[in-house]
Formats: structure tokens, C-alpha cells, sequence
């Protein structure tokens, strides 16, 4: 390429181009270099550019690129826009001489590592009009006055970098540019709201992730005139909204104000919203009841974690184009409207620790959307509507903590995409299983059916399903995905699928599903015969309880086999014979309970196994081993009724130091008691005992007299 002298427009965009980029110096008449979205790396020197005297556009995007930046990219006299985002250029930016009557209009150098202070150069590029310097290293304290400099910018961002911005204006008649419609300044350890009651054409507000308390003043809804599209004041201190409460601007899609400390009634949205998240504040009352002409073209409601009362009103079904509705953690009664579920659109359904009453609405269409269903801990009763079979891209079902009385739901068989299945805590009876298939949720990664009155024998069937939690899927791939659902199409928003597991004996709410994580919880049922072989597969399982059941039979040695379990729970069944010598190869076991079965012979020595207390392996009579060093024979015990501990106060005995104490003291009393109570008994041992001393007696005065002479003849010789 270096031949190509007479090169005026480059661009290789979007491929798959990697190495370091050629030097086109000699291409003299280039007016625009475009080589975003590959795999280009190395660093970009300085000769790279010499003479390219009418370069206006240079378009380096999304590369792996690295190195400090060139100043001599900033003397380049006919160059407008610097696109450098999405790369790996580290070290300071440095001070850079700025050319007379600069064309440049657009500098983005977001999402490097770049460090140290912000350049006065900068605040010299009189022609700027978009700057965005986000996601870096910068440090320091900016004064926002400072960028009353650039008379002609539009769009600044200076958000999650390592900057302190003072927002007080030096010059209070000269305010920020006028000509902002962008403004970005999450992270940048904001105290108070800068003064933007002035800014006639600003649409997109940032200030999230600062430190900002107090009331959200009134203002802030005038801005641009009623042309506010976007305002995120989530993650701060705010306490409340600055009254009257004029109306939101009509064109304001997006208000994201969780993460607060906002109080009172809920602000009315904008009608024309899209995305609506009040969640994580103290906002009280109930939703009012016309709530539907507010959100009619709205995709994302949120009211999570709040203290909201009251029913769920109808309107809410004008909500057509909703695609995620989360109400969770308030203090909703009543019950479920039918018209809501019956939302094609609807994909995330979020009700959960709410005080909900009634049935699951049971008409869902065949165009039925639900990724997510989640009605954990509410007060629900009656059956899982076999409707929900339609709803074929389900993922998540949560149905945990209710007083739902029904059987397993094998008519779910044929959703595919099923990860999460909860039935936790309900009435919930018979066997389980899915008869007649051979693909029954090959995704499923945990299965939660705990605290029921589930009983049969556990199918092997199923678990060979399980695919999910076997190996052979790309594990460095799957720890970098979670459970979520992409709220558009072609945003960065997204909602995180959360689920509440017992692991270690504990219960752990994972705000974010990575899908590598797996669990079965199959405990507190009534269960019976072996636990199947087959469970071994499930090479990919971290938690495995099946206790307080009646399972049967030896524990089987596959669970060795399972090397990346963390938790094992099967105590309070009727499990018999010795523990499998392979379970010591569980490298990353933590967490072992076996206590309360009819477990015999040695614990097996393993570095893993010892480092459990004698309370996983309590209540098992025929058990014994050394444990944390010490001799340990189990003791017999009863399981505690109240909470499931067992109490460690009463202090052991250590039976082996005292065995042949005992033995000693049993044989010595056979003797001596005969002897106290029978005179007769007396008169034949004491006659016995009187022979015996005689004997050695008359034994010993021959040994004195023979060895007298031997050892006076010795003394004679030696003489």
C-alpha cells in the first residue's frame, strides 16, 4: 500500500484485518482513512502521518491498537475528526501544539486507558464540537467552567474516569456552551446538579454514579425547552423531587432514577416513555389508576424494591409494547390481572415478595413471548396453567415460595430453552419425570424442587437430559455470559435474571445468573429408593442436595466424579454401606453434609474430606475415622428439629484411650467379686496362692545358692 501515492479515500472497515497498520506517508493526497472494526494492533507512530496535509477523517475504532498517542496527529491542519474509541492506547495524554484556526470538530478517544490530567491543549480546540473522553484513566479536578471555552460544542462526555468535577461556575454569567444537546458526567464524584437551566437544546442527560443528594430541583424538566429524550440521575443520594412537580417532557423516553433515596408518590411518566425505571428507592403509595395512559408505548417499567401498596391496576394491560414489567419486592396484594399475562409482547414478568393472592391467570396465546416468569414468595395457590406450555423461548420459571398444590409439570417437556425451573417451598406432589421424551431441557442449569411432597424414585432419564450440566460445553465462553434479556435490539440495556439458591447450607440470592452455574435441590421430599448412578454425568453440577428424604442404597461412586461440586448435602436419608473413596478426589468440595444416615466403616482419608468437622458425618453409628487430627468415632445422635444444627457444646469422649482401661477393670472385677461374697471361694484361692509362693520360693533360694558359687569363682579367676 505504500505504492499507492495517489490514494484519496481508504477504507477497510468492518473485516477481519489484523497486524500493525502500513505506513501511508506517501499517499500525500488522503483525505479519509477508515479502518474501524478489525484486529489491528501495535501502536501508531508518528511517521505514520507525516505529510498527510489533507487528511480530514481518521477512523480508527474499535481495534486492539496500543501505545501512547502522537501529538503530531493534533498538527495536521486539515484534519476534522479523531476517532479512536475502543482501543488500548495507554499513558498521558500530553500537552500537543494546536494549529491555528484548528478544523477539528470531533475528538473521541473514549474506552482506552489513557491517564494522568486533562491537557489545556484540549480547552484550545476553539472548533470542537463533539469531545468525549469517557471510560479512561484521566485524573485530577476539572473545573466545568473551563469548557466555556469551546463556543461550538454540542457533545461532551467525561463520564467513568478517575476525575473530580467541580461543578460551580467560576463566571456564573457565562454558562456551559450553549449548543449542548449532550452532556455525560456519570462517575465524575458530583456533589450538587450544575447549573444547566439556561441549556435551551440539551436532550441527553447523564449525571448517574455521582454523589449528588438532596431534592432533584425543578428545573431540570425545562431543559431544552421540553426536548429532554434521555435523563439518567440513577446511583446518587436524591431524596426526593422538588415541588410542584411540573409535568415530565413530553418527549423524555428514558428516566432511570433507581438506586436513590427517593421517597413519596411515584412520579407519572412521560407519555411517550420507553424506558421507565424507578426501582430501588422509597417511593410508597400505590400505583395510580390510570397509570396505562402513561406507559402505553412504554418497553421497560421497573418499580422494583420499593414500599408500593395496593392492587395492580387494569390499565397496566394498555401497556402493548412492554416488554419488561418489574414490580418485585413491594407489597402488591390482590391478584394477578389476566389481561397482563396475556401480553404478547411481555418477555420479563417480575412479580416476586409481593403479598399476591389467587391463581396463575391460565390464558397465555401460542404467541406467548416469556423469557422470564418469576412469582417467587407471594401468597398463590391453585395449579401451573398448562397454557405456559406456549410460551416456548421460557427460560426462567420461578414459582418458589407459594401454596401452589399440583403435580410435576412434565407438559413443559418441549420448551428447549428452559434454565431455570424453581417449585421451592409449595404442595407440589407425586412423582416427577417426563414421560415419553428424550430432550426434556437440555438447558437446564438449576432445578429447585426442595421443600414439596415430590415422591417415587428419581428418573434417570432426566438427568441424562441435562446437557447443560454435563461437559462438553465451551466453559471460558460461558462464564462471560449471564442470564439476561436485551431490552432493544440494538441498545446496551439489559435485564439481569436474579434466583435465590441454598448452597453451602445457606441461602444466596445471585443478582446476576452466570450460565456456567448449576444446582439440584431435590431436598425435604419424600423421595425413595437409590440415588441414580447417572447423576454422575453432570460433570458441571456446583451444587448437589438431596437431603431429607428416603433415599436408599450405598452412595454412589459417580458423585466422585462431579469435579467441580462445591456443595453436597445428603444427610437425613436412609443411605447405607461405607462412603465411596472416590468423593476424596472432590477437590473443591467446601461444603459436606452425610450426618443421619446408616453409614459404616472408615471415613476415607483424603485431603478434601478431613477438613469437614465431625457435624457432616454426625448420626451414622457405624461410622468411624480420624478427623481434624483426632481419633473420632460417630456418635449417635438424633437430627435437631428447631434449625438444623447440632449443638457442639457437650464435650466427647475420647472411647479409644479409655478401651483398655475398661477391659482391665471388667476382667479384675470377675476376680475380686466371688472372692467378697462366697467364703468357700476364698478358702480354695487362698490355698491356691499359698501353693503358688511356695514354689517360687524354693525355686529362687536354689538359684541363690548356685549362682553364690558361680560368682565366687569368677571373682577368683579375674584375681
Amino acid at each position: 500500500m505504500a505504492d499507492l501515492t495517489q490514494l484519496v479515500y481508504l477504507d477497510f472497515s468492518n473485516n477481519k484485518f489484523s497486524g500493525s497498520i502500513p505506513p501511508l506517508s506517501l499517499s500525500k493526497s488522503l483525505t479519509r482513512i477508515s479502518l474501524s472494526h478489525n484486529n489491528l494492533t501495535g501502536p501508531i507512530s508518528s511517521f505514520h502521518w507525516d505529510g498527510l496535509v489533507n487528511l480530514v477523517v481518521l477512523d480508527l475504532h474499535n481495534n486492539s491498537l496500543n501505545g501512547s498517542l502522537p501529538t503530531q496527529l493534533f498538527s495536521l491542519p486539515s484534519l476534522q475528526k479523531i476517532k479512536l474509541r475502543n482501543n488500548q492506547f495507554s499513558g498521558p495524554l500530553s500537552e500537543f501544539p494546536v494549529v491555528p484556526f484548528s478544523a477539528l470538530n470531533t475528538l473521541d478517544l473514549s474506552s482506552n486507558n489513557l491517564e494522568g490530567p486533562i491537557p489545556e491543549s484540549v480547552f484550545h480546540l476553539q472548533s470542537l464540537n463533539i469531545l468525549d473522553l469517557s471510560s479512561n484513566k484521566f485524573n485530577g479536578t476539572v473545573e466545568l467552567s473551563s469548557f466555556q471555552k469551546l463556543g461550538n460544542l454540542t457533545a461532551l462526555s467525561l463520564s467513568y474516569n478517575n476525575l473530580s468535577i467541580n461543578a460551580g461556575l467560576a463566571t456564573p454569567a457565562l454558562p456551559l456552551p450553549l449548543n449542548l444537546t449532550a452532556l455525560k458526567l456519570a462517575s465524575c464524584k458530583l456533589r450538587t446538579f450544575p447549573d444547566l437551566s439556561t441549556q435551551s437544546r440539551l436532550t441527553y442527560l447523564d449525571l448517574s454514579d455521582n454523589q449528588i443528594s438532596g431534592s432533584i430541583p425543578s428545573w431540570i424538566w425545562k431543559i431544552g425547552n421540553g426536548s429532554l429524550v434521555h435523563l439518567n440521575l440513577s446511583h446518587n443520594l436524591l431524596e426526593d423531587l422538588q415541588q410542584p412537580l411540573s409535568n415530565l417532557p413530553p418527549l423524555l423516553s428514558t428516566l432511570d432514577l433507581r438506586f436513590n433515596q427517593l421517597r413519596g408518590p411515584i412520579p407519572t411518566p412521560s407519555p411517550y416513555s420507553s424506558y421507565v425505571d424507578y426501582s430501588n428507592n422509597r417511593f410508597t403509595s400505590s400505583i395510580p389508576h390510570d397509570i396505562g395512559l402513561y406507559i402505553s408505548y412504554t418497553i421497560f417499567f421497573s418499580l422494583s424494591n420499593n414500599n408500593i401498596t395496593g392492587i395492580i391496576p387494569k390499565s397496566i394491560c394498555n401497556a402493548t409494547y412492554l416488554h419488561v414489567l418489574d414490580l418485585s419486592d413491594n407489597a402488591f396484594s390482590g391478584t394477578i390481572p389476566s389481561c397482563l399475562i396475556q401480553n404478547e409482547a411481555l418477555a420479563v414478568f417480575n412479580l416476586r415478595r409481593n403479598k399476591l393472592i389467587g391463581n396463575i391467570p391460565g390464558e397465555l396465546g401460542h404467541m406467548c413471548s416469556l423469557q422470564t416468569l418469576d412469582l417467587h414468595e407471594n401468597l398463590l395457590d391453585g395449579k401451573i396453567p398448562k397454557s405456559l406450555a406456549n410460551c416456548e423461548a421460557l427460560e426462567v420459571l420461578n414459582l418458589g415460595n407459594n401454596g401452589m398444590n399440583d403435580t410435576f409439570p412434565f407438559w413443559l417437556k418441549n420448551i428447549s430453552n428452559l434454565r431455570v425451573l424453581v417449585l421451592r417451598g409449595n404442595k407440589f406432589h407425586g412423582h416427577i419425570g417426563c414421560p415419553d421424551s428424550n430432550s426434556t431441557w437440555p438447558m437446564l442449569q438449576i432445578v429447585d424442587l426442595a421443600l414439596n411432597n415430590f415422591n417415587g424414585v428419581l428418573p434417570e432419564k432426566c438427568f441424562s437430559n441435562w446437557r447443560a450440566m454435563m461437559a462438553g460445553e465451551d466453559d471460558a465462553q460461558s462464564k462471560s455470559n449471564y442470564l439476561r434479556f436485551k431490552i432493544l435490539q440494538f441498545s446496551r440495556l439489559y435485564y439481569q435474571d436474579a434466583v435465590t439458591v441454598t448452597s453451602k447450607g445457606k441461602e444466596i440470592e445471585f443478582l446476576k445468573v452466570l450460565t456456567i452455574f448449576t444446582s439440584i435441590d431435590f431436598s425435604c421430599n419424600n423421595f425413595q429408593g437409590e440415588i441414580p448412578k447417572d447423576i454422575g454425568d453432570l460433570k458441571l453440577l456446583y451444587v448437589l442436595n438431596l437431603s431429607g428424604n428416603g433415599f436408599t442404597g450405598r452412595i454412589p461412586s459417580s458423585i466422585g466424579q462431579l469435579r467441580q461440586l462445591e456443595s453436597l448435602d445428603l444427610s437425613q436419608n436412609k443411605l447405607s454401606g461405607e462412603i465411596p473413596a472416590q468423593l476424596a478426589s472432590l477437590n473443591f468440595l467446601s461444603f459436606l453434609n452425610l450426618s443421619f444416615n446408616q453409614l459404616v466403616g472408615r471415613i476415607p482419608t483424603g485431603n478434601q474430606l478431613q477438613t469437614f468437622s465431625e457435624n457432616s458425618y454426625l448420626g451414622n453409628r457405624g461410622l468411624c475415622g480420624f478427623l481434624l487430627n483426632e481419633s473420632f468415632k460417630a456418635k449417635d445422635a438424633t437430627p435437631s428439629t428447631s434449625d438444623g444444627k447440632h449443638s457442639s457444646s457437650r464435650k466427647e469422649i475420647k472411647w479409644e484411650y479409655l478401651a483398655s482401661e475398661i477391659g482391665f477393670l471388667t476382667g479384675l472385677g470377675i476376680v475380686i467379686w466371688p472372692l467378697v461374697l462366697s467364703s468357700r471361694w476364698r478358702r480354695c484361692y487362698y490355698k491356691h496362692v499359698d501353693r503358688i509362693l511356695s514354689r517360687i520360693l524354693n525355686h529362687q533360694n536354689k538359684q541363690r545358692a548356685s549362682g553364690g558359687r558361680r560368682s565366687h569363682t569368677i571373682r577368683r579367676r579375674r584375681m
